[in-house]
């Protein structure tokens, strides 16, 4: 259904109404990249995209575009890193941007480390949780409203205590209160899926609890919530 380049790969998809609805025609894309860019754009400006794709964003060198979200434009970000760092800043902070530019730094990182997670928190979800899971089968539930609102391109504060025993932050995502399981998926194909009312909420500088056992040499590779 894309016909795109073999060295590339899809990121994200994103389903919306039509935008002929007034909200909607409003509305923006925020990307964000594993080294910390973010951008924000219209959504209109991808109302007329051909079968082969069209620019989205401008990545610099050794950069990879990882996460797409839909804003209002009046919505807060949340940022986080694989080494258990997290910002929050409101997305006024970033202008609206075309097809084409670079963006611009949303969260300053210490050498090695590099963005895991990314979502958008809406006026609705101000008192809502986020769920951390790391590479080893820990996971955890912290209220939102732990993480002060900072500017954006900062260093973030603590958002999981990273140890051997837990592996690096993978995934992180703002918990709708409609969802009720975890689904993760491992590298070599292991699955559990497990209620969220099981994953305990803890401070933000917390390692969290065990929601699945891997075999020596598997880690968690990607997770979903429904």
């Amino acid at each position: 259904f894309l016909e795109i380049p073999t060295q590339e790969s899809v990121q994200a998809i994103i389903s919306y109404p039509d935008t002929k609805d007034h909200t909607v025609a409003h509305s923006y894309l925020v990307m964000l990249t594993k080294n910390g860019m973010i951008k924000k754009t219209e959504l209109l400006d991808f109302g007329n995209v051909r079968r082969t794709g069209i620019i989205a964003i401008k990545l610099k060198k050794n950069d990879l575009l990882r996460w797409v979200k839909m804003s209002t434009g009046s919505d807060e970000v949340i940022i986080t890193t694989v080494s258990g760092q997290a910002v929050r800043f409101k997305e006024s902070q970033i202008r609206s941007m075309g097809r084409g530019a670079s963006g611009v730094g949303g969260i300053r990182l210490k050498n090695g480390d590099v963005v895991s997670g990314a979502d958008v928190i809406s006026a609705q979800q101000k008192e809502a949780e986020i769920l951390i899971v790391m590479s080893k089968g820990y996971a955890k539930r912290t209220k939102i409203k732990f993480y002060k609102r900072q500017k954006r391109a900062g260093s973030g504060i603590k958002t999981a205590k990273v140890t051997e025993k837990t592996g690096p932050v993978v995934s992180a995502k703002i918990l709708n209160p409609e969802e009720e399981d975890l689904i993760a998926i491992s590298k070599k194909g292991q699955l559990i899926r497990t209620p969220l009312a099981d994953v305990s909420i803890l401070g933000r500088a917390t390692q969290g609890v065990r929601v699945m056992r891997l075999k020596e040499g598997d880690q968690i590779s990607s997770i979903t919530t429904l």
